[in-house]
């Protein structure tokens, strides 16, 4: 071998050496006899270094993978002897090989394995248990060997094709048939030789048991002298926990329901004498972890034998299972109020199932309702953050307890379906309670009281926040704790998490502020100061402002009395500020975004007069307007890059807020009674001049963009004049990304004003067409993805603007082109359906086709547009289908094959009879297919429900064209097109649908 380019694979290595050690494994991979060499380095012990050792395993790990048929008999033996004698090395060797050599020998075993078992080497593991015998590094390799072999066969995280799923269940039966009973013998062997001196050993051999319990016949384990083993190994601390998943693993095999109780109460028994139901709060957390798991698994396991011997109707054998249920619940309880979250986590099905049993019964007894009970304080009490929780820079561990809350939420939603009073009750206990003494209460207590109530909303839940009417008793409840929240100060209290609380439930129940009004003051003023927008936390703050903005558009009307006020007070946090000043804003301009719409909400919904709301609306957007002509001016002056990334920004953002304002109208109508049209058309001849700015093109036209859209909506025919010019200037110097966020302003005015932009979108059709085609037309790198999809993007956005064109009755847009463009747009469209394989942009195209077909394909239609039916749009609809990449198990294939269909649906429709005899005796006729076919097609394509012609054209193309398709796109085949001759030969084969 190469000794200079192995020193490559030392991970110290420089970069020349490591780049020429890849460049020699890609030589040695597609070199004839490469792996010769690595195998008798293997088997010989030619080297010492690891790195090199490794290096070899993956080229016969290549060789097996990918060239192994290729080799002869002799060479195949020459593997398999050569992985033999490297495991009798292992066990002379002085010291044993390093752990990621011994995981890769057993990968090349495992694929020797799967390519072998079944034809050459039947007597894999005999051969290497014969070499092993009970040899410590012998037993190690074999160990890790099964568990190769099962993850090869079984991984779930492995995407087998079906071809191997279907050799794997093979392999897994001839096991069974041949050689599981041995291995399991062996297995039973291992841990009896080492359980007590050799705890590596025993654990990896547990694991290899807990794996393979789950595909091979349960009565090989599940007997006494296993089970008796694996209760022995739970008092031994070093291999308790590979025990208690193996024990989990023999649990949670499928088995009949009776047996399944039996042997889950046999396990119980043994645990529960051998003191392991007695849960200490010092014990081993690692353990209990994987204990809770073992208990998780029994008690779901016994639930689902109840839920089948129910279904069954084996009442008496239900009765038991359910009374073994109810005899876990103590020790479930234990290990759901556990202080580590792990070992609570761990219990939580089967505690979800067991509340899900008590839903179905018809009654329950005093000690089922005490069991509800004390789940509902277990979660409750563990709801609460512990001291260590980090809230202004959370990590992994916070946000793993983030999940934990959640889990612990469907709990509390399921305790509700079973005991709504009783969780209320609950609830409102420890909420009056804690908000009683919330000045002397830890924050933590005081956080999860407020969150109970908060998340009562869900649990109970009613249709359109409706908390506050109804069931009196709820109602009563919920209004008595909402009353205390507001009024009991707690909004004061100095910790983020409860602050948050506060707010969060205040937003969530905004129902009772229509119900005793006189709080909103309160409320307001909290939001307002340093306890919401002013807070000394950002993350406050910024969630304050959505929640803040979402609690004012909610109480509409009711918040007329302090327009003016809130207005006044939020007018610091309104300022845009400029990249120079230095200021650290209270709020990231995101967050003011909220501010804004909430400004607009206050002024629109406000019972003032229109001339009173313009002046508002004036005074909100002047400031703005005024900030962005002195900004822009500084753009065009600024040399630095960074600078003008930060002014582009800033720029931005002012039109955001302008946008965001405009959020209050629903439409020009309410934009005309508040009287706000001239202060929009002013921001928009302010902000309209950025698009000739050269300088950060992109996030001045994303702005502008972005605020057009909004002022269609609110200014309809008003923001017209402007479109032309904006337009030109969006279309200059522009990339694929750009035109594609251009592409639907202009949809969005075609389909609004039709006929009214008709001589704008004549005019600036072709342009645009230009603009689309000349980015289509760049060339790009083969492998660059992101470029091939900016393209797939921009053709799909082209389609949507001429599927907008067209169907807003504009087709004479396209008419007026000149006949050269309106030929090469309608080239373009059948290029469209047929040659990218892109079924959304194929749908679209026949969208496009059968709507020019409806609009232009009668007798008084454009001159030569019939014939352009006949010679290309026709064909289209046979050839799409056709193409190789045309794939009916997609959704997205199935639509467009279904556009396909009314496409020749329509141009029957408006050719009539012409359209039958042209199928009939020319365009079938020439493909040589059979008259039976062509009777059939056309009898089908008659049918005057589209439907079955639809249905015929899917059944032809998931049956027949399947066969097509093979034929047409043959290997080696350099048309894009099938010929007609090919044509003629698979359509007049084909079988009635």
């Amino acid at each position: 071998m190469d000794e200079q380019a192995l020193l490559g694979l030392n991970p110290n290595a420089d970069a020349d050496f490591r780049q020429r050690a890849l460049a020699y494994f890609e030589q040695l991979k597609i070199s004839q006899d490469a792996w010769q060499v690595c195998a008798e380095a293997l088997a010989q012990s030619i080297y010492s270094d690891d790195h090199i050792k490794f290096f070899c395993f993956q080229v016969l790990e290549h060789q097996i993978k990918f060239k192994y048929s290729e080799l002869t008999e002799v060479q195949q033996q020459l593997i398999r002897e050569t992985l033999i004698t490297w495991l009798q090395a292992q066990m002379l060797n002085p010291q044993p090989e390093k752990t990621f050599i011994r995981n890769k020998a057993a990968q090349v075993f495992a694929l020797l394995f799967v390519t072998e078992y079944l034809t050459k080497w039947p007597k894999f593991f005999f051969d290497i248990l014969s070499v092993v015998d009970l040899n410590p590094r012998g037993v190690d390799m074999y160990l890790r060997i099964l568990m190769a072999v099962d993850a090869e066969l079984v991984d779930r995280d492995v995407v087998h094709t079906s071809e191997e799923a279907r050799r794997n269940t093979l392999l897994k039966d001839t096991m069974r048939e041949q050689c599981i009973p041995s291995l399991v013998e062996s297995w039973y062997q291992i841990l009896q030789n080492y359980q007590y001196n050799n705890s590596e050993l025993t654990c990896q051999c547990l694991e290899v048991v807990g794996a393979y319990v789950s595909w091979i016949d349960l009565s090989l384990i599940a007997n006494e002298r296993f089970i008796n083993m694996l209760l022995g190994h739970m008092s031994v601390e070093v291999l308790r926990e590979e025990a208690c998943d193996c024990l989990f693993e023999i649990v949670n095999k499928g088995m009949d329901p009776i047996d399944k109780t039996k042997l889950v109460e046999s396990l119980c028994q043994v645990l529960q004498s051998a003191g392991l139901f007695s849960i200490d709060q010092e014990d081993d957390v690692d353990f209990l972890a994987r204990f809770s798991k073992l208990v998780n698994g029994m008690g779901q396991a016994l639930i689902a034998s109840w839920t089948k011997l129910i279904k069954n109707g084996d009442m008496k054998s239900a009765q038991d299972a359910l009374q073994a249920i109810e005899a876990k619940v103590a020790l479930m309880l234990q290990l759901l109020i556990h202080e580590d979250d792990d070992i609570s986590s761990n219990i939580i099905g089967f505690c979800y199932d067991y509340l899900h049993i008590l839903k179905q019964l018809s009654a329950l007894s005093d000690q089922q309702k005490a069991n509800v009970e004390a789940i509902m304080l277990a979660v409750m009490k563990k709801l609460t953050y512990d001291e260590e929780y980090n809230f202004e820079n959370e990590g992994e561990d916070e946000a793993m307890f983030v999940e934990y809350r959640k889990q612990l939420k469907l709990l509390l939603d399921r305790l509700a379906q079973v005991s709504p009073e009783l969780l209320l009750a609950s609830v409102r206990r420890v909420f009056n309670t804690t908000l009683q003494n919330w000045q002397t209460t830890r924050f933590m207590e005081v956080e999860v009281a407020i969150r109970l109530l908060y998340m009562l909303a869900e649990a109970l839940p009613v249709s359109h926040g409706a908390h506050f009417s109804g069931d009196v008793t709820k109602a009563t409840a919920l209004q008595d704790m909402m009353r205390t929240l507001v009024t009991s100060g707690v909004s004061a209290y100095q910790h983020t998490s409860v602050t948050l609380e506060f707010f969060e439930t205040v937003v969530r129940y905004e129902k009772f502020f229509a119900v005793e009004p006189q709080h909103i003051p309160t409320v307001l003023m909290a939001f307002l100061d340093h306890r919401g927008l002013r807070h000394t936390s950002p993350k406050v703050r910024s969630r304050t402002a959505y929640l803040f903005s979402r609690f004012v558009k909610s109480l509409n009307k009711q918040m007329n009395p302090f327009i003016e006020d809130v207005l006044n007070r939020i007018q610091d946090l309104l300022e845009l500020s400029p990249p120079e000043n230095g200021y650290q804003a209270l709020l990231s301009s995101d967050d003011q975004l909220f501010i804004y719409e909430t400004a607009g909400v206050l002024i629109v919904n406000s019972e003032y007069s229109a001339e009173r709301k313009q002046v508002l609306m004036r005074n909100l957007l002047t400031p703005l307007m005024e900030k962005f002509k002195v900004l822009l001016e500084k753009l065009m002056m600024a040399q630095d890059e960074d600078r003008q990334m930060a002014l582009a920004d800033c720029l931005n953002h002012a039109v955001g807020f302008a946008s965001r304002t405009s959020k209050a109208f629903s439409n020009k109508q309410t934009v005309k009674q508040c009287g706000c049209s001239e202060v929009y058309l002013d921001c928009l001849q302010t902000f309209l001049p950025a698009l000739s700015c050269p300088l950060q093109k992109e996030v001045l036209r994303s702005g502008v963009r972005t605020f057009l859209h909004r002022m269609i909506i609110c200014l309809e025919e008003e923001v017209l004049p402007f479109i032309p010019s904006a337009s030109e200037h969006m279309l200059k110097d522009c990339e694929a990304k750009d035109l594609q966020e251009f592409i639907p302003l202009i949809n969005q005015i075609t389909a609004k004003f039709k006929t009214q932009v008709s001589p704008f979108l004549q005019q600036m059709f072709m342009p645009l067409l230009h603009a689309i085609f000349e980015v289509l037309l760049l060339p790009a790198e083969e492998n660059d993805q992101s470029a091939a999809l900016e393209k797939q993007m921009l053709r799909r956005s082209y389609f949507a603007f001429l599927q907008t064109v067209t169907g807003s009755g504009m087709s004479e847009v396209i008419a007026n082109q000149g006949a050269e463009n309106v030929e090469r747009v309608l080239f373009t469209v059948i290029q469209g359906a047929v040659d990218y394989p892109d079924p959304i942009a194929q749908k679209t195209c026949f969208i496009i086709l059968s709507k020019l077909v409806e609009l232009w394909g009668g007798k008084d239609g454009p001159v030569g547009f019939a014939d352009f039916v006949y010679k290309h749009i026709v064909p289209a609809c046979f050839l799409a289908p056709l193409k190789q990449t045309f794939d009916l198990a997609d959704a997205q294939t199935v639509l467009a094959l279904s556009e396909c269909a009314v496409t020749l649906k329509t141009i029957h429709l408006k050719r009539g009879p012409e359209c039958i005899q042209y199928l009939q005796q020319e365009y079938l006729p020439s493909l040589q297919v059979a008259p039976e076919i062509i009777q059939e097609f056309c009898q089908a394509l008659q049918q005057p429900d589209a439907k079955v012609f639809k249905n015929y054209l899917k059944v032809l193309a998931r049956g027949n064209l399947q066969v097509v398709k093979a034929v047409i796109w043959k290997e080696g085949a350099n048309s894009n097109k099938p010929t007609s001759v090919e044509l003629s030969l698979i359509l007049s084969t084909l079988p009635s649908p």
